[in-house]
């Protein structure tokens, strides 16, 4: 696997991975309610490679209506599957869940599937959460997520943009 891996470090899904790496921030905004935005507010996030450059780890820092967030995710990709992966925990979304979620076979952008389950004493509901990472330019990174319900329809949850404020965080 190491002659594929360093391929993909070069030219390939890692090396798309890679242009994540650094120290970010900018603006979170929330969304319950698709018509209602719930949440503004400033974001901080490092992102690095660990594990030589297999996977990049994202730490952030914000706050939800003046309390505080904190939140870290695991961003790779399976050479075999042929597919981008995560995994993601946060102080506020998550709960004490962790989330698992992965792209489509042979998918070239950086857009994976999970999701969590609602629960309440009278029901248990599914969920989808599809995250986006979109990399404007080696400046700007916007990374949204969108709730999913057990339907199918699809809302805008969250919305990460974060600017560049130092491109070395290893």
């Amino acid at each position: 696997m190491s002659e594929k891996l360093e391929t993909s470090k070069t030219t390939g899904a890692h090396s798309q991975l890679s242009r994540l790496v650094g120290e970010w921030e900018g603006t979170a905004k929330v969304w319950f309610d698709p018509s209602k935005l719930e949440d503004e507010s400033p974001v901080r996030g490092t992102m690095k490679p660990i594990l030589d450059g297999r996977f990049i780890l994202h730490e952030y820092r914000g706050s939800f209506k003046g309390k505080p967030i904190t939140g870290m995710a695991i961003y790779g990709y399976h050479l075999e599957l042929e597919k981008f992966q995560c995994a993601w925990v946060d102080s506020f979304h998550n709960g004490s869940a962790i989330m698992f979620s992965e792209g489509q076979r042979g998918g070239k952008d950086l857009s994976v599937l999970g999701g969590y389950a609602y629960v309440t004493p009278e029901m248990e509901q599914h969920w989808g959460w599809r995250t986006n990472i979109e990399v404007i330019s080696d400046e700007e990174v916007v990374i949204t997520a969108y709730n999913i319900t057990p339907e199918g329809q699809e809302s805008k949850a969250t919305e990460t943009t974060y600017k560049r404020v130092n491109k070395s965080a290893e």
